[in-house]
């Protein structure tokens, strides 16, 4: 578009496919959708540590894709993130970041800290201005204690007590801001995330199945996996998928004989 207009071309991200989306329905030509991802994340900060939780639905438009998946993503030893919208996107990102900190950390023998992951994100996430769909909760510690920030698509970032993002967020934010206060144990920090979670969970489509729930305190982090399981599956018959015998009727037996014994003559062994 620049360099129609006389000027040179420049690098840079190319918008020219936008102008091009808006001119093809004014030809008569169908543009093709968006594909709309959803979820459930959140974080909050209490004392020195930090609690991050998420639902494990998986959805591919209107389908189910995966009923457990794993949506909070290892950073660093100290450090996690959340991903929601693409999982492609957000998988990727995280994964490229994660190295970049490992990298860091062999060059420089020292503990990743949560701002330059904070920066690496957002960095990279401004460069595409949202076309790299990766919505993220970023929390952990380091030497100078707890850090909670979201990520949004297009770089921007928050830093708060806590946080919700996703397709169930405005549910998840309303527990929240009923229940948080100063001072909470690790217990009722990640009682107030499960709890955070579950209303996405039930009035949120794109949100479901389990909650899983990532805790990091210094020098340690706990990953509770399907901390709690509030939707299970109650038609699933107790008998499973065991059959008695003599319920299949036979309606025909072949039995094929073996070849018979065949001698092995074994010859004299080689000389060295």
């Amino acid at each position: 578009m620049v360099a129609s207009l006389g000027f040179p071309a420049k690098g840079g991200f190319s918008f020219d496919l936008c102008a091009r989306n808006d001119m093809l329905p004014k030809k008569g030509r169908r543009v093709g959708g968006f594909r709309k991802t959803e979820t459930t994340i959140v974080g909050l900060v209490f004392k020195d540590s930090v609690v991050l939780g998420a639902d494990t639905r998986a959805t591919e438009g209107p389908i189910v894709a995966d009923k457990n998946c794993e949506k909070i993503r290892y950073m660093a030893p100290n450090i996690y993130c959340c991903g929601a919208r693409t999982a492609a996107d957000t998988e990727a990102v995280t994964d490229m970041v994660s190295s970049q900190l490992q990298i860091h950390h062999y060059a420089t023998g020292r503990e990743s800290r949560v701002i330059t992951t904070l920066t690496l994100l957002k960095s990279y996430l401004f460069r595409y201005q949202g076309h790299v769909s990766a919505a993220l909760v970023l929390g952990g510690i380091d030497c100078t204690g707890p850090h909670l920030h979201t990520v949004y698509p297009h770089g921007s970032t928050d830093t708060l007590p806590f946080v919700t993002m996703g397709s169930g967020p405005l549910a998840a934010m309303s527990v929240f801001e009923a229940k948080y206060k100063e001072g909470l144990t690790r217990e009722q920090a990640i009682q107030l995330v499960s709890e955070a979670i579950c209303p996405g969970i039930f009035n949120d489509l794109g949100s479901g199945s389990n909650v899983d729930v990532c805790v990091i305190t210094k020098g340690k982090t706990e990953y509770l996996r399907n901390h709690l399981l509030p939707n299970p599956r109650t038609y699933v018959s107790s008998k499973g998928y065991s059959f008695a015998e003599g319920q299949t009727e036979v309606l025909s037996t072949k039995i094929t004989p073996l070849r018979p014994n065949t001698e092995v003559t074994v010859g004299d062994a080689m000389e060295e």
